[in-house]
């Protein structure tokens, strides 16, 4: 497994993460168990969840699995979406952000989040604030470094000019969508964080299990998989234009002897502004699957040859 600094701080994280959001949900507690001791047991050190998984199930199953291993693992967790009706039980707040630390922490059986992160950007509340608390948990030791996710670059760049102008701690990571057929964050965003030395977390890296092969054109997703019901999310990926897609990386990593979805995080990891991928995972194969892709180095023939298979992409894809 290899470790790299999450953007400029001084914290090594697993390049392969563990997303949380299947956790009690399409995973029972017993299930989570299992998925986390092979995380950990495969050098895994990043957990990300939030709160709002599973109405707060996610960060109960992962504390009760890390209990008396808390020292293996880098807690990620989020706040910000709403966990109620009531007016305050969202947003970036200082009201709701002490709020839910106290209730993070409890779910998680901690004393400290590694990562506490600012889950989508909140237009009614200012930065300034948001920070502010967000500082204030960093010199309480509730907090070891903070992040956001679901930001624009400008909206990245606000929090890190206003930290920079105050002397505040700054998030030190950002999590945007981004995968081999959703290249949105290489417009701004990844440039960004490469300039501001920001790590980039990146969610749904392999696009809810299409990047692994296991959808067919034609068949209606299996119950039980994350595409099982008419979404829109499905029907965005379940193109022809993407099978064809999805064809010609499987022949690329059939011909090295890896897997697609082994293709799909290598090809995230080839860029250096990615600190860790964190794929879901429900069984502990896929965890073994996922891991395998940490110590494939792609050359840089390869990447133009993928980027020849994957030109065009879909409605949400872009490249540079």
């Amino acid at each position: 497994m290899e470790y790299r600094r999450l953007g400029t701080s001084g914290l090594k994280v697993s390049n392969i993460g563990l997303g949380g959001n299947n956790f009690g949900v399409r995973v029972d507690e017993q299930g989570t168990q299992r998925v986390i001791e092979q995380a950990l047991a495969l050098g895994i050190n990043f957990i990300d969840t939030a709160n709002v998984y599973s109405s707060g199930r996610s960060e109960e199953f992962i504390g009760k699995a890390l209990k008396g291993k808390r020292h293996q693992a880098l807690i990620a967790t989020k706040f910000g979406r709403e966990m109620g009706t009531e007016p305050n039980n969202g947003g970036g707040s200082r009201q709701h952000i002490m709020d839910q630390i106290e209730k993070s922490l409890s779910r998680l059986q901690t004393d400290y989040i590694d990562l506490f992160q600012l889950h989508i950007h909140d237009p009614t509340t200012p930065i300034e604030e948001t920070l502010r608390a967000l500082d204030d948990l960093i010199r309480q030791g509730k907090v070891r470094y903070i992040g956001c996710s679901g930001v624009t670059a400008w909206q990245a760049c606000e929090a890190i000019w206003t930290s920079k102008a105050l002397r505040l701690n700054a998030f030190v990571s950002v999590q945007p969508h981004y995968s081999l057929l959703w290249r949105d964050a290489e417009q701004e965003l990844i440039p960004f964080c490469c300039a501001y030395g920001l790590g980039v977390i990146t969610y749904f890296p392999l696009e809810g299990g299409f990047l692994t092969g296991k959808y067919r054109p034609g068949e209606p997703p299996a119950q039980g998989t994350r595409f099982a019901g008419s979404t829109s999310y499905h029907k965005r990926l379940l193109t022809e234009e993407n099978f064809a897609i999805l064809a010609g990386l499987h022949r690329f990593a059939e011909m090295r002897s890896k897997s697609v979805g082994e293709l799909a995080l290598a090809w995230l990891l080839a860029n250096p502004t990615v600190s860790t991928v964190i794929p879901g995972a429900t069984k502990t194969e896929q965890v073994v699957a996922n891991a395998r892709a940490s110590d494939w180095r792609l050359l840089p023939e390869e990447l133009e040859q993928i980027g020849e298979i994957i030109q065009g992409g879909t409605t949400g894809s872009k490249s540079n």
